[in-house]
């Protein structure tokens, strides 16, 4: 999905800013981290500052709402300056995610929402059936749903019609690091779509998450990419500046490709 403003005529004509917009909300990053698999906190914190991500997503089983003398992400992580995207991680049922994101909600106030509701353990691929109800109740409650799903673009528009303010084709199996494995079913789903095309899982290094954006994704979603790096900081500075130059590369246009050289200089005229 690319807005009127940032197509590449558009982005020739103006000096707008590259922004892009869910569910009312505008963000200028097109990265979104994630908060798990980091050896502490700070670590973590450290990784979002080089991403320059502004949205970072949570897995509400995971977070410590109880305790209050145990150590707080947002201790580290300030929800005034980053938002918060809580997810379903780790739920396998659209009645398990739904009511996971309604404890997120009452707890901290959130409608903006990852939902993945999983089919199995092994494979982590979604249940598209299960997601598809989830979706449709969440978006009546008054949700607003960022959906993880198959890289299927009949799929993906069933998900926008029941409500989806995004959906998030995966590029790979959650954490394989195998890269975008179908970059023609990407492409048709960005083409189909009214709302933003975010990939979601798979990218494993910055080459992969530059190439999102040049299939015309709007952001792209990782967390063990750079939680699993050598030097997660590093790594998180690699990814934010793949992002930008894959957009670039988007709207500037690419090149055609051609069976045979064509040569930068011409041949004819020469001493």
């Amino acid at each position: 999905m690319t807005d009127t403003a940032t197509t590449p005529a558009a982005a020739t004509a103006t000096n707008e800013a590259d922004t892009w917009t869910v569910a009312g909300r505008t963000f200028t990053s097109r990265l979104i981290v994630g908060t798990g698999k980091y050896k502490d906190f700070e670590q973590n914190a450290a990784a979002v500052e080089a991403s320059g991500a502004e949205i970072v997503t949570v897995a509400v089983r995971r977070v410590n709402v109880s305790d209050p003398k145990a150590p707080m992400l947002t201790d580290y992580i300030d929800p005034k300056k980053i938002t918060y995207l809580p997810n379903t991680a780790g739920c396998f049922t659209a009645e398990d995610a739904i009511r996971t994101l309604r404890l997120a909600r009452e707890a901290g106030g959130w409608d903006l929402v990852k939902l993945e509701v999983l089919g199995e353990a092994r494979t982590l691929y979604p249940d598209m059936r299960e997601t598809l109800k989830a979706t449709e109740i969440l978006a009546k409650e008054g949700f607003a749903p960022m959906v993880y799903c198959v890289d299927d673009p009949i799929a993906a528009k069933q998900l926008e019609e029941a409500g989806a303010v995004a959906v998030m084709p995966l590029g790979a199996p959650i954490g394989s690091g195998l890269g975008i494995q179908n970059q023609v079913t990407v492409r048709l789903i960005v083409e189909g779509a009214k709302v933003p095309v975010l990939v979601d899982a798979g990218v494993g290094t910055a080459s992969e998450a530059a190439v999102a954006m040049e299939l015309g994704c709007d952001g792209v979603l990782m967390n063990t990419a750079i939680a699993e790096a050598k030097n997660p900081v590093r790594m998180a500075k690699a990814m934010r500046l793949a992002v930008e130059a894959g957009r670039h590369a988007y709207l500037s246009g690419r090149m055609q490709k051609r069976r045979y050289a064509d040569p930068s200089s011409p041949l004819s005229g020469m001493i």
